[in-house]
């Protein structure tokens, strides 16, 4: 068995070279073998493209093998037709061997019935290889359809005292130039980035891909009473898709999308509204009311902390986590990097 998880970490593998690409679809990779032999591979690459089952079948020069062969796929293969054909289909029309399943879908279309099709038709199914790892890769996707929300994560820099900006809200620069290209690479593989009107406001930030190679995300800001100068800021510049959440109005307006939630309310209605857009990831970037307030709701999934060296003395305290378990610490360039898993 264990040889067989080599093929199936292979799959995860594949899986994640559609990072950034997929959502919100969730990532999938496939290996098909034949007498301990790789004869295909593919991954799903591009939302609204064939899977990663359809791929790694049309990579097998010699289809004549396929009826003995075994395939090992991340995600259970769909059974319904959504922007392509069903994935089960295909493995039943050419009559794969045996079907190792990493982890089933809990999307309410599949759920069970793409494992149901392929043993009706006779095909072997073994579920669970390597279950743990599926849901860390497809974390976003298994939060957006269980818990009906984007995936959060949480994201900001301190100063070695504890501080995520000065008095005066200003902020640059506590992390150094390696970790801040670390977060355009994050921003790349995310949906959506959301800041707070002081951060808008102080930082004028651009919120897109500068020091990486992706696509740039959702730019997202809460402006409750609409006070922020959207003449004179880069959120507003119309050049990528912007939502402002705020208490007061609703329209579309090109590039930018005001929507109206309640005061009351505004995280759940802001995190429903993103999810009925496919969003299906959320960085939050601040500032510190922002952050603190998702931590008071304990509304996230992970948070990414770059502690620079600096020292500041006074100034805002960075929010404190609770009920969280550190999940990765390095070094990145000289500033510390942790990594959080809520719960």
């Amino acid at each position: 068995m264990v040889e067989k998880e080599l093929y199936m970490r292979r799959a995860l593998e594949l899986a994640q070279l559609g990072r950034g690409n997929v959502s919100p679809n969730p990532m999938v990779g496939c290996v098909i073998v034949h007498n301990d032999t790789i004869i295909g591979e593919g991954y799903h690459q591009v939302c609204g493209q064939a899977h990663a089952e359809v791929n790694a079948i049309a990579s097998v020069k010699d289809k004549s093998l396929l009826p003995e062969s075994e395939m090992f796929v991340t995600l259970e293969p769909c059974s319904h037709h959504g922007k392509t054909p069903p994935c089960a289909d295909l493995i039943v029309k050419h009559k794969l061997k045996k079907v190792y399943v990493c982890n089933l879908d809990p999307n309410p279309l599949v759920a069970g019935k793409g494992i149901q099709r392929l043993e009706s038709n006779g095909i072997i199914v073994e579920t669970g290889m390597l279950e743990e790892e599926g849901e860390d890769i497809n974390a976003r996707f298994f939060v957006y359809m269980r818990k009906q929300r984007p995936y959060i994560i949480l994201k900001w820099a301190q100063t070695e005292d504890g501080f995520i900006a000065r008095a005066n809200y200003d902020s640059k620069w506590i992390s150094n130039s390696m970790s801040r290209k670390q977060v355009h690479k994050w921003r790349a593989e995310e949906d959506a980035i959301l800041v707070g009107t002081n951060t808008a406001y102080y930082d004028n930030p651009q919120l897109n891909v500068r020091s990486w190679s992706g696509p740039n995300p959702t730019r997202v800001v809460l402006d409750g009473n609409l006070r922020l100068p959207q003449e004179k800021l880069s959120l507003f510049d119309g050049d990528q898709a912007t939502i402002c959440y705020n208490f007061k109005e609703s329209r579309q307006q090109d590039q930018l999308k005001l929507v109206k939630v309640s005061p009351n309310n505004w995280m759940e209605e802001m995190l429903a509204d993103l999810r009925e857009q496919k969003l299906q990831s959320l960085i939050v970037e601040g500032g510190a009311m922002l952050l603190k307030a998702f931590v008071e709701h304990k509304m996230w999934d992970e948070a990414r902390i770059f502690i620079g060296k600096q020292y500041f003395g006074d100034g805002i305290p960075a929010p404190v986590l609770s009920g969280a378990r550190l999940a990765d610490e390095r070094q990145v360039a000289g500033d510390r990097r942790l990594i959080y898993k809520n719960g």
